[in-house]
């Protein structure tokens, strides 16, 4: 798994500890094979204290060992009883792409200075959920709250292994559907025509709505408040930045990455410092009772081969079950199937057993070989167990580590669906039975069990926390959630249950009170010229324009919709039904003719221009220049302080290039740095020129529209107010704060 974190760092890479990860210099030449796959030598894929007094000090004065400081074994099995014995943790079921088996000697999990509450954010399979289970109860042993914020169908999974669940909403075999059905960029025409790139859009709203509801609502369950102090997402739930944008908290984006030959997959040296390399995240071997049925099946032969293809859903069931068991007779053995999403179960046969869900972890032991879609979960966890694999990918990352197996000799060369039959399923199967690549798969294995992929991941998100921007000024141990103005320029970071604890003690006006961003993000789309900034645009402001066009022929006959069953309905009521009807028609109408007037007006008075205007800005990339950046426009106060400097230093730029460039050039190259000095003084005076006076009028617009879009926002950040308020009572009434340590933090407060 890797975690490019997208919060902003104040430490430089220099002052960070070592990274979970290393750069080998002999990897030596690239792999590659036939399909044009390259695993480059620089790492890149080319593809063609516990007491009541010192818990009440340590809310001011920091007493507590530093995290990142080392304990020896002794001192950590001490300190660990000691908290066992305070505070006795429930046990917590295991969740395969996870966490491994912990050996007597892994350090222990020493609680964080700063608990947060954290919404991990999934889309995907199980496979795609069941790494984050292992990642988010390693988060809750040091001390967080953890949500999962993912498709209802995985409830109980999450819930048994002790984290809260969060519903998101979505069948996730209906997305795995589209996905084998369109494992390109661009969806097939069959797709257009059936309406499901439609279906799709709507599934992702209601992904989009149910990843920002984790963030804010109550638990489903408990009906606890909670909201997030930070978010941790895999990229397809998308909504992951805009959640932290709204609430202005850290976010963690982490996702599989590949390795090669079973050694941690060397971060490429020209990746920046917030993206770590963290490896695969096994969960402990869970315990299970296999059926009386699978366990005699297993006894009764040599061990079989597994097959199944877990999350993907096909086309054609029953022409894959026909492969799949013509292939297993052809090979010569035992074999268990897996039904998977798709359902792929054929005739009875006593070489062939049928099985539902069943942890792999357990299953994979028993089983003399793998056949799967190279998921990254499924093929992680084969490999640990020594496994030879075959791997038939669909779409995504499948493909690749298809590729990676083969390379190291772990299996064959993988079999794409689309070409799947009987014969080479057959040669793959009996690949996996040579002695030489049973060998491979057990030294790949071997290299896996040194790999701990979640204490690598909890230390990434833990190291790339913008701490000193997040802690309270009151209580140091508890997150800041609102900042409060204390006379003229003094403001204060407060946590939720300072914040009530002051309000109860009239300590402090609430007019003065704001929802803290310890970690503020601001999001804008980047013009790369004046020509593909203008078409973007024109082409938005056109999508806007046809869809409020439509709006006013769709929303009339939408709202005009009466329901008419009742045939007894007096005359009175119906023409007073009748002219409700028409009023929503004419409603419907307003509303479509507003969006149509205003995406035109809107796109013609501020974002072509604005689009312009950064397009010409941006040009001198394209030669190696690095234009001057002149802050974000989040308002109009802000639109006009850019528009003013980009004015006068674009014009005095542009002017002042076209001689000062030659003369530069000439110094370092002579005539012909001259020349280049000379072209690159013209670009400079056609681009920076235009864009100064254009972006004098287009920044300021800009800056309004963003304040008028804010002022639209009020509703949203009511909510986030109001669930932080009960989030905060809730928190102070857990923690049962006495008179005494209300004086305390009151008194603290009065010292700043």
């Amino acid at each position: 798994m890797d975690g490019p974190s997208h919060h902003d760092q104040n430490r430089t890479s220099e002052e960070l500890p070592p990274p979970p990860y290393s750069l080998y210099d002999e990897l030596g030449s690239a792999l590659t094979d036939g399909s044009g796959t390259v695993l480059s030598d620089n790492g890149r894929i080319n593809i063609h204290l516990d007491s009541k007094v010192e818990r009440t000090l340590s809310r001011f004065i920091d007493l507590r060992p530093n995290y990142e400081q080392n304990f020896d074994h002794e001192s950590k099995q001490k300190h660990y009883r000691h908290l066992q014995a305070q505070q006795d943790p429930p046990s917590i079921p295991n969740s395969c792409a996870g966490i491994a088996a912990t050996p007597p000697d892994e350090p222990f999990h020493v609680p964080f200075p700063l608990p947060l509450n954290i919404v991990i954010q999934i889309v995907g399979s199980r496979g795609d959920v069941q790494p984050f289970v292992a990642l988010g109860t390693a988060l809750k042993r040091h001390g967080h709250r953890v949500r999962i914020a993912t498709h209802n169908v995985f409830a109980n999974f999450v819930q048994e292994s002790g984290l809260e669940f969060y519903p998101i909403g979505v069948d996730p075999a209906d997305l795995m559907a589209f996905m084998v059905k369109n494992p390109g960029l661009i969806p097939e025409m069959k797709t257009l025509r059936e309406g499901e790139v439609q279906k799709k859009r709507a599934m992702i709203a209601t992904v989009l709505d149910g990843c920002w509801q984790s963030c804010i609502r109550d638990d489903p369950v408990t009906n606890e408040p909670f909201v997030a102090d930070a978010i941790i997402a895999n990229p397809p739930s998308f909504a992951h930045v805009h959640c932290a944008q709204a609430l202005g908290i850290p976010v963690h984006i982490m996702f599989t990455m590949p390795t090669d030959n079973g050694q941690t997959f060397p971060k490429p040296r020209d990746w920046p410092a917030h993206i770590d390399v963290c490896g695969f995240f096994f969960r402990d071997t869970p315990v299970y009772q296999p059926p009386p049925e699978l366990e005699r099946f297993l006894k009764s032969g040599p061990p079989p081969v597994y097959i199944g293809f877990g999350s993907i859903v096909v086309d054609d069931p029953l022409k894959l079950i026909n492969t799949v068991v013509d292939a297993v007779g052809e090979a010569g053995v035992r074999a268990v199937i897996s039904r998977g999403w798709s359902n792929i179960v054929g005739p009875p046969n006593t070489n062939i057993y049928y099985i539902d869900d069943c942890p792999h972890e357990w299953l994979f032991r028993h089983v003399a070989a793998v056949v799967h879609h190279g998921g990254a979960g499924t093929t992680a966890c084969g490999l640990r167990n020594g496994r030879p694999t075959v791997v038939v990918p669909f779409f995504g990352d499948q493909p690749f580590w298809g590729n990676m197996v083969a390379a190291a000799g772990a299996g064959p060369s993988p079999i794409p669906h689309a070409s799947l039959d009987a014969e080479n399923l057959t040669a793959a199967i009996r690949f996996c039975l040579r002695s030489e690549t049973a060998s491979a798969a057990q030294t790949l294995a071997r290299k896996m069990q040194n790999e701990s992929g979640v204490t690598a991941a909890v230390n990434s998100f833990h190291r790339h926390l913008p701490l000193d921007r997040m802690r309270c000024c009151v209580l140091p141990d508890q997150a800041a959630v609102w900042q409060y103005t204390k006379g003229s320029n003094r403001v204060l970071r407060l946590s939720k249950p300072a914040l009530e604890t002051l309000l109860q003690l009239g300590k402090i006006d609430v007019k003065k009170i704001q929802c803290y961003e310890p970690n503020p993000i601001h999001i804008e789309n980047r013009r790369w010229d004046p020509l593909t900034g203008s078409l973007s645009s024109v082409t938005a402001t056109g999508t806007n324009m046809i869809q409020g066009a439509g709006e006013m022929l769709y929303n009339p006959a939408t709202n005009g919709n009466t329901d008419d069953s009742n045939s007894d309905i007096s005359s009175r009521a119906y023409k007073s039904n009748g002219l409700a009807t028409a009023g929503n028609m004419a409603a419907g109408t307003l509303k479509g003719f507003g969006k149509f007037t205003g995406g035109y007006f809107k796109g013609v008075t501020v974002d072509l221009p604005h689009a312009a205007a950064e397009g010409f800005r941006q040009v001198p990339r394209l030669y190696g220049e690095q234009p001057k950046d002149y802050g974000p426009v989040r308002d109009w106060k802000s639109g006009a302080i850019v528009g003013g400097r980009n004015f006068v230093e674009g014009m005095a730029d542009g002017v002042a290039g076209l001689f000062v460039k030659p003369v530069k050039g000439a110094i370092e190259e002579g005539a012909l740095g001259a020349i280049k000095g000379f072209a690159k003084g013209s670009i400079g005076l056609a681009t920076k020129v235009p864009s100064a006076g254009i972006g004098l009028v287009a920044y300021p617009l800009h800056g309004i529209t963003k304040s008028i879009e804010s002022a639209f926002r009020s509703k949203t950040r009511k909510a986030v107010v109001h669930a932080r308020l009960r989030d905060g009572s809730r928190q102070t009434y857990k923690m049962h704060l006495t008179p005494e340590q209300q004086g305390q933090i009151a008194n603290k407060y009065d010292s700043l």
